[in-house]
């Protein structure tokens, strides 16, 4: 069974996207820790980021940079933080979170609910970085 992002990159499930290229996607999060929670994806759908093929994760690593530049440039924050835990999607998948402490990246702590309209505005503000 496809998981819940490959329908998104299938368009079953709508996103709000950022970039997307042959082999990648990068989308708001929909249950985000920060305004500008963004997952990194390949299309390709592999449970385990250790089990990609050597190409498509160093693909993977250099789109997620490229996203979290811009990402760092549209939302303020000190850093970007990456984390990669992979237990709630069997579908590889990179955080880009715009932190400004260690605490910001505790996926323990409520999740934020924003409007629709405000998570368009956001991915907008990020694309216009890329």
């Amino acid at each position: 069974m496809a998981s819940i992002f490959t329908k998104i990159v299938n368009g079953e499930i709508p996103a709000h996207k950022i970039a997307e290229d042959d082999n990648y996607l990068a989308f708001l999060d929909a249950f985000p820790l920060a305004e500008g929670h963004v997952l990194v994806i390949p299309k390709q759908e592999v449970d385990y980021i250790f089990d990609m093929e050597d190409e498509l994760y160093i693909g993977l690593q250099l789109f997620a940079k490229k996203v979290a530049k811009a990402l760092g440039s549209a939302i303020p924050c000190t850093k970007v933080g990456v984390s990669v835990v992979g237990l709630e999607v069997p579908h590889t998948h990179i955080h880009l979170i715009p932190i400004n402490g260690v605490e910001d990246m505790n996926f323990a702590k409520p999740k934020l609910k924003i409007e629709a309209s405000r998570m368009e505005e956001i991915a907008k503000q990020i694309q216009a970085k890329l």
